[in-house]
């Protein structure tokens, strides 16, 4: 069974049911239900997610920030130690190792910006080896997970804007 097809239509809609994917890739519905609760157990299935525009629905309901960190690395565990420690926290939705200016991106969600302000003040600058922290706050999303949250301003969107020297 190729996981890679499965994967793809999951990931396209995460709300197909196993009869749905068994009809798609022309498979027995036994076999797709054991390829995914295989993936599942190895962790390449992490979850299935719902991407809501809460510039529509749910206004100010939910405070996102990029957290930049900058920490020093600890000597035979590297970076893993101290993004293990930030990444247990339930308001850290998103933790990523950068090359660049610093170490850490996460994405932290609160319901105000005094809260995150706080959480990482409280929490994050506080972790053993953490240097320093850069808060930026999201004021609008114009696209999350492939999806476009907003209309188009007006129809001329593909009229090029005329530059005279």
């Amino acid at each position: 069974m190729n996981h890679n097809k499965i994967l793809e239509l999951l990931e396209s809609d995460a709300r197909l049911s196993v009869q749905d994917l068994a009809d798609i890739l022309n498979e027995d519905k036994d076999d797709i239900q054991k390829s995914i609760k295989e993936m599942e157990d190895n962790k390449i299935i992490c979850g299935y997610h719902t991407v809501i525009n809460y510039n529509r629905a749910l206004k100010n309901q939910v405070i996102l920030a990029f957290i930049e960190v900058s920490c020093t690395p600890q000597r035979n565990k590297g970076y893993d130690q101290t993004a293990t420690m930030i990444a247990k926290y339930p308001e850290v939705s998103n933790m990523y190792l950068l090359s660049g200016d610093c170490d850490f991106l996460c994405l932290v969600e609160g319901k105000t910006m005094f809260e995150v302000a706080r959480f990482v003040s409280d929490k994050i600058a506080c972790v053993e080896n953490v240097i320093s922290t850069k808060t930026l706050f999201v004021l609008k999303e114009y696209k999350k997970s492939g999806i476009v949250m907003i209309d188009s301003v007006d129809d001329n969107s593909t009229d090029r804007l005329v530059v005279t020297p």
